[in-house]
């Protein structure tokens, strides 16, 4: 990670900044804006698409940047581009599309719409760096095997707590350690919270309402644990998992697991609601070499078996563009599905659903995700939470029941569905 500045330091002296796209001018991708275009040389941010182009454009004028033209088609993006003015768009294709981008970062946390930038990036041959655990965590395995095939890079980003904790872990394993628990450290969790509920806070921070309705119900965390699950080949102890309310320090979730089943279960992801230090992460490892044991007791780490390793932040879009450099330099992802679906995040009823009820969009007012293993997915033909915003119910749903394929009917031509079926198709191999 250290590396990164100094090869971007390189590139500005070199006058061959990275030039990156944006697609999804929200509330983290106008952080992203900002932080790009002030504070990273080495680095420009030459495009944003938005469906509601004036958002793109307002973007780029709360970072301070002048100038801005609009493009409608990869040749006009190109032609601004090379006349040093930035870009704004509605359509993601021309960005997308433009022969002077190198890196596209998709941030709008829309399942479909980003599975459509996604494979459209990938066949472009442009590296991107994902603020949208939803797509990642519903068809990440297909994305990254598509990346591979095309020779570009995937990856979630440094910031998000997928990509601190699978720095952590990465770090972890560095030093000889196994790490056997990756954790998240939240502030609230109730699964019944709705944007109605949520509103206040969503204005006082200038953020969507379904987006913060995610983080506190639940789903947010979910995915987010999926991805890192994923990553590192690690599984969850029951569905939802264990999610423990725990007020004090993350180092007293030492004393808390079974080693044992903990190692017979490769690992786990998991979450805690209200210790310290907050709003960081955690990994718990064992080390089986008594001297280094001797060593780690000395550091202050205790007599273990498992010791616990933690960053105490995760600053979202402040990092994403280490990421976009790590790709584009490095060739090297922060955080990127393994060749096995461990965990994937499943759909549970928020209230009673009635038969002929088209489901809500993530965050809403009808569903909330849970992680649960693959093999328990599989096995009940549960429905990921990815794929059911648009699904119109069959029959009666009940609260906290979990929606299987068989209780709902899929919109057609959805490419986020074509996607899953891809992945079964190479998890099945």
């Amino acid at each position: 990670m250290i590396i990164v500045d100094n090869a971007l330091k390189q590139r500005q002296a070199e006058g061959r900044p990275i030039r990156v796209a944006l697609v999804g001018a929200g509330f983290m991708g106008r952080g992203f804006v900002n932080q790009v275009v002030n504070s990273v040389p080495g680095m420009e941010l030459v495009a944003i698409a938005n469906r509601t182009v004036s958002k793109a454009r307002d973007a780029y004028e709360q970072a301070g940047v002048t100038g801005v033209v609009e493009a409608d088609d990869a040749a006009a993006v190109d032609k601004a581009i090379a006349q040093g003015k930035p870009v704004v768009s509605a359509s993601y294709e021309a960005v997308v599309d433009a022969g002077q981008v190198e890196a596209v970062v998709e941030a709008t946390g829309n399942t479909e719409y980003g599975a459509h930038v996604v494979v459209r990036a990938i066949e472009q041959g442009k590296h991107i760096v994902l603020l949208n655990a939803e797509v990642d965590g519903t068809a990440g395995l297909a994305l990254r095997t598509r990346a591979e095939k095309a020779g570009v890079v995937y990856t979630g980003c440094d910031g998000d707590q997928p990509g601190v904790q699978m720095n952590l872990i990465r770090f972890v394993r560095s030093i000889g350690v196994t790490p056997l628990v990756s954790g998240n450290i939240k502030g609230l969790q109730d699964e019944y919270r709705n944007p109605t509920t949520q509103e206040g806070f969503a204005k006082q921070w200038g953020q969507d309402p379904y987006m913060v309705t995610s983080f506190a119900d639940g789903t947010k965390v979910s995915f987010e644990q999926a991805l890192v699950a994923n990553a590192a080949g690690f599984s969850v102890e029951k569905r939802g998992m264990r999610g423990a309310d725990h007020r004090g320090h993350v180092d007293e979730l030492t004393t808390m697991y079974d080693v044992d089943q903990l190692k017979e279960l490769g690992g786990v992801v998991d979450y805690v609601v209200g210790s310290k230090p907050g709003p960081g992460v955690y990994v718990l490892g064992t080390h089986d070499d008594p001297k280094q044991q001797h060593y780690l007791n000395l550091y202050k780490l205790g007599t273990g078996p498992l010791y616990s390793f933690y960053t105490p932040y995760h600053l979202c879009h402040f990092e994403v563009p280490l990421t976009v450099a790590r790709a584009v330099i490095f060739a090297d992802a922060a955080i990127v599905p393994g060749d096995e679906v461990k965990v994937e995040v499943v759909t549970t009823a928020k209230t009673d659903l009635a038969a002929g009820k088209e489901i809500d969009r993530l965050g809403g007012y009808d569903t909330y995700g849970v992680a649960e293993t693959y093999a328990a997915t599989k096995a009940e033909n549960l429905l990921p939470m990815g794929v059911a915003e648009g699904c119109v119910l069959k029959r009666d749903v009940k609260k906290d029941q979990v929606l299987t394929y068989d209780d709902v009917v899929l919109p057609q031509g959805r490419l986020i569905d074509a996607l899953r079926a891809e992945q079964a198709a190479l998890l099945a191999r």
